[in-house]
């Protein structure tokens, strides 16, 4: 629940601050000062939804190396650490991809890719996982996160997050505007937005970017199953990825930082399953059967 909590309070705060920040410059002002400028503000609605989604990607490698305490694999110092990136780097080649930085990262069962571009990605697992699966399982894992990079699913999430959150900022600000006339309906000498104004958008960027977070989180669910259907393809077989699920199902799955908690191979079930990013691990192994 805490994960979920975070990931809702990171979208929203992009959006807020950037509201924010336009209220102190005099943005809105300069929107709404003969009627409300459609054009103009989706225009600027794009700039910050967009703006704030690139950012959080072109920083993503650097911020989940930090937040992990991922060490990248320079040189392997043992088996394990020769086998992981024997073994990325054979999955990148199947997959068509460029090779991957390999860390490892300690804590529980968990692994995660992120990185701004194919080209520039980052394939890292926890010592638990490590520790508590056999070699195929494991490998099924690195399979799945090189899916991930593979299907462009960075790229992708942070613009269905750039286009909610265009919405999210052109949306509150219309019914800023209309709430702020309203209010003033009988004030014929001001001009420029209202208290109403800057109230009633903070709140609906908040109700609103609730409602986005809810349509990010069912595009996560849905890029686990086709991270999850390409491991099985790189495997040659489906049964080692079932054999990875099964297992993380048994153990209690790491908790990562907020920036890459949605890449994971493993999230907690929401206490909302509609705010969940990723499916049960039911529902997971069913769709791989059903291939």
């Amino acid at each position: 629940m805490k994960r979920v909590l975070l990931f809702l309070a990171t979208n929203l705060a992009v959006v807020l601050v950037l509201g924010i920040v336009a209220n102190l410059l005099g943005v809105n002002r300069f929107l709404t000062a003969n009627g409300l400028n459609l054009g103009a503000l989706l225009g600027f609605a794009a700039i910050m939804g967009f703006g704030g989604a690139f950012i959080s990607l072109l920083l993503s490698k650097p911020i989940a190396k930090w937040s992990t305490g991922a060490q990248v694999i320079e040189q392997p110092r043992n088996a394990t650490e020769h086998w992981l990136v024997d073994s990325v780097a054979r999955l990148a080649k199947g997959a068509g991809i460029p090779m991957p930085e390999v860390a490892v990262y300690a804590g529980e069962p968990n692994a995660f890719a992120t990185g701004a571009s194919k080209s520039s990605s980052l394939v890292a697992v926890s010592t638990g996982l490590l520790q508590t699966m056999s070699r195929e399982e494991a490998e099924a894992v690195l399979a799945h996160e090189v899916a991930h990079i593979a299907n462009g699913d960075m790229v992708t999430l942070t613009l269905i997050q750039g286009v909610v959150n265009t919405f999210v900022v052109f949306l509150s600000r219309v019914v800023g505007y209309l709430v702020d006339s309203f209010l003033r309906r009988n004030d014929e000498e001001s001009s420029g937005p209202g208290i109403g104004y800057m109230l009633t958008t903070i709140v609906c960027d908040i109700l609103f970017g609730v409602l986005a977070s809810i349509i990010v989180a069912w595009f996560s669910r849905q890029r686990e199953f086709r991270a999850d259907a390409g491991a099985a393809q790189l495997m040659g077989s489906a049964q080692p990825m079932v054999g990875a699920l099964r297992r993380l199902g048994g153990l209690e799955a790491g908790e990562l930082p907020q920036n890459v908690a949605t890449a994971g191979i493993a999230g907690r079930s929401a206490w909302i399953a509609l705010f969940a990013s990723h499916p049960p691990i039911e529902e997971r192994i069913r769709a791989l059967q059903a291939r």
